[in-house]
């Protein structure tokens, strides 16, 4: 068993005053380890998002515990986090809507360097964003364009490589390539994969596609509701699923038999 970077218990969300609050998340326990790439799973509106969200302390709590290595942060405030920013980023599901569309990709990415003193000077920060983009397979010539100017699966090759740039302990990837051809999303899952190999990322990987769970994760979570119906090994629960949620899941979806070579195929060929 993999070294427990974070774990949640009993964590809850609920929007709106107290005496009639909407609760989106219901008692939910997560953990994920040092490395690990871990699945969450389930149809529109189950809360996959909302969690993510919650385990970054980017919605707020209103109840349960969270630990990210060893320290207890569900209640931290705003300066409290800061320290934390940087090992916790996030991908987001839309790059168009998380890139700024007025600034270059080159101030997208060294924005977050000074933000958080990573980078000393100008020259420090251009040589660790042309690395990045190297880890990630885009170009140099890239820097000078506008978001707009790049294709789909280039500008989410830069939401990973903003994410990476911070070298980060935990990232939270929400559905980020459920836009995205078959092509293009097996090179982009083989990105992730080898990042989080490389770096000793920790990532919860949120999707609706139960192949793609399937293929990248290690243990997979399925939510219902606000609640997580069934938690295991992604081989085992989907070859046995316990819960009869998890069973429709399957059924309405069809698994198909991972072919161990998907994410290896069309490598060569430019992500566009």
């Amino acid at each position: 068993m993999v070294e427990t970077l974070l774990e949640a218990k009993g964590i809850e969300v609920a929007y709106g005053p107290a005496r009639r609050a909407t609760r989106v998340l219901h008692s939910v326990d997560f953990r994920i380890g040092r490395g690990e790439m871990v699945g969450v799973v389930g149809e529109s509106g189950s809360g996959k998002t909302t969690l993510g969200r919650a385990l970054l302390r980017l919605t707020p709590l209103s109840a349960g515990s969270i630990r990210f290595d060893g320290k207890e942060i569900a209640h931290l405030g705003l300066k409290q986090m800061r320290p934390l920013r940087r090992r916790m980023q996030m991908i987001f599901q839309d790059p168009m809507a998380s890139l700024n569309p007025r600034h270059t990709i080159r101030a997208i990415l060294t924005a977050p360097l000074f933000l958080h003193g990573v980078a000393a000077d100008a020259r420090a920060a251009e040589a660790r964003v042309r690395e990045t983009l190297g880890l990630v397979g885009v170009p140099a010539t890239a820097l000078e364009r506008y978001p707009h100017e790049l294709s789909g699966g280039q500008r989410q090759r830069v939401g990973i490589a903003r994410a990476a740039l911070l070298k980060p302990d935990f990232v939270v990837a929400d559905e980020i390539v459920s836009g995205l051809d078959a092509s293009t999303q097996a090179q982009a899952l083989r990105l992730l994969k080898d990042l989080s190999r490389e770096m000793g990322l920790a990532m919860a990987f949120i999707s609706h596609d139960l192949s793609v769970i399937r293929a990248v994760c290690d243990r997979v979570y399925v939510m219902r509701l606000g609640e997580v119906v069934e938690e295991g090994l992604c081989e085992a629960v989907f070859a046995a699923p316990q819960s009869p949620y998890t069973r429709l899941l399957i059924d309405a979806i069809p698994l198909p038999v991972v072919d161990p070579s998907w994410l290896d195929a069309d490598l060569t060929k430019e992500l566009t």
